[in-house]
């Protein structure tokens, strides 16, 4: 079991190593041209923000990491149980490592910015509790294991179940979302959250992507290699 676990990781790294690269190159070359711009725009305060950008990432990354890791491990012989085991492990470990790099980065371009006086803004959610190097880890890599857990489980019932059954959990999601937004609720829960972020939030918001990628198991266990249309 451990062995093949392992073996898995290795092809899941593999695998997603191009698309990691090419997305630091887009990311980095962006953030250049925008710091460029910037640092001509004397009178303009120019920002950025980066964990959106890897959120977005993670969303789509999750999604076709479904039709692009399940049915080549199921056809190597790997088991269902260690397909689930070792790409959960996948994703906190793609989480972190982003988070670490973001982060970093971030530090690096304030200090830059810091040293020849332009004004450049950085936005981070880690501002609402503290926005320190580790803060910042600690709530990129919580958000974006949510948002890989939440897309997996859309991207496994899209590929057994076809569009409708994607389709469906997509729409009862507007529907929730429109009455939150026509009731209130769902503002009053937004700026509920806006001013008591903390650390118990945090935990709460990683136990939701735990449990959500604990989902994925009702569908995973039985799945198979061919794709539902």
């Amino acid at each position: 079991m451990g062995r093949q676990i392992k073996g898995l990781l290795y092809f899941y790294i593999t695998d997603a190593r191009h698309s990691f690269f090419v997305f630091w190159f887009i990311l980095m070359s962006t953030l250049a041209a925008t710091i460029l711009i910037g640092s001509f725009l004397k009178d303009f305060e120019m920002a950025f923000s980066l964990p959106f950008a890897i959120y977005i990432y993670g969303g789509i990354f999750g999604f076709v990491s479904v039709k692009e890791s399940v049915p080549f491990s199921i056809k190597m012989g790997a088991t269902r149980k260690n397909i689930f085991v070792s790409l959960g492990i996948f994703f906190l470990l793609l989480a972190f490592v982003k988070s670490v790099l973001a982060s970093t980065l971030h530090l690096v371009v304030m200090e830059i910015t810091k040293k020849t006086g332009m004004t450049f803004l950085l936005i981070h959610p880690a501002q609402l509790i503290s926005d320190t190097w580790l803060n910042r880890v600690f709530v990129d890599t919580i958000v974006l294991f949510l948002l890989l857990s939440l897309m997996y489980l859309l991207g496994l019932l899209v590929y057994k179940y076809g569009l409708l059954g994607g389709g469906s959990m997509v729409g009862a999601f507007i529907i929730v979302f429109l009455l939150g937004m026509g009731q209130g609720w769902l503002i009053d829960f937004i700026v509920e959250t806006y001013h008591s972020m903390d650390y118990r939030f945090l935990f709460q918001v990683l136990l939701i992507g735990i449990i959500i990628y604990g989902l994925t198991w009702t569908m995973l266990r039985h799945i198979s290699t061919v794709k539902a249309r």
